[in-house]
């Protein structure tokens, strides 16, 4: 919002129907200031959506037109990326540079984040996906992206490509992986590690 002090924004989340370029979704992340940053679709088919300044997650169920929070945690302040692997949700912080595990009980209630411990530093972890059973992650803070295996609370961290321009995004397709390097305006792509 220009001109406001502290600076403000006002996001949303939008969808459209992919064959005719339609919006068929819009809805307006909640509070005074928001940033609508990555989403991830759940095992439920319901869509998970991090609010970065807000220390939230919202849960949009397959269907609905509206979000409802699913978690908001002290810890979360600074939640960018989001994804499920092997059916268990993971998030980062680019602000403290952690890795969290949110536990779900069977009701479908989420617990406090569990932090996962990283044999080597991250920095500025921002979007991540889930591909072959490990966690893709682009480290905006280092140009480099990573391959995470989680082992229970610890995780290896194995870095496959450096020297990107602040990559922000990761999407696994097949034997690729496609980088949004924010810091270049562009869209890199690299083999998909065996």
């Amino acid at each position: 919002m220009p001109g406001s002090k502290p600076p403000q924004r006002h996001t949303a989340l939008r969808g459209f129907d992919l064959s005719t370029g339609t919006q068929k979704l819009r809805w307006n992340l909640p509070g005074d200031s928001s940033v609508c940053n990555d989403f991830s679709i759940g095992p439920d088919k319901a869509l998970y959506i991090s609010d970065t300044t807000n220390s939230k997650i919202y849960k949009l169920p397959a269907g609905a037109s509206t979000a409802e929070l699913f978690l908001e945690d002290r810890a979360l302040y600074g939640i960018d990326g989001i994804t499920f692997l092997d059916g268990t949700l993971y998030v980062n912080n680019v602000f403290s540079n952690n890795l969290y595990r949110i536990p779900v009980d069977a009701a479908g209630k989420a617990g406090q984040p569990v932090d996962i411990w990283m044999d080597q530093p991250v920095k500025g972890p921002d979007g991540m996906r889930a591909a072959n059973g490990k966690l893709l992650l682009a480290e905006n803070g280092r140009g480099k992206i990573s391959v995470i295996t989680v082992n229970g609370d610890k995780a290896h961290v194995t870095v496959i490509k450096e020297g990107l321009k602040t990559p922000t995004a990761v999407e696994p397709a097949g034997d690729t992986i496609w980088i949004a390097e924010r810091g270049a305006s562009k869209a890199v792509s690299i083999p998909m590690p065996k």
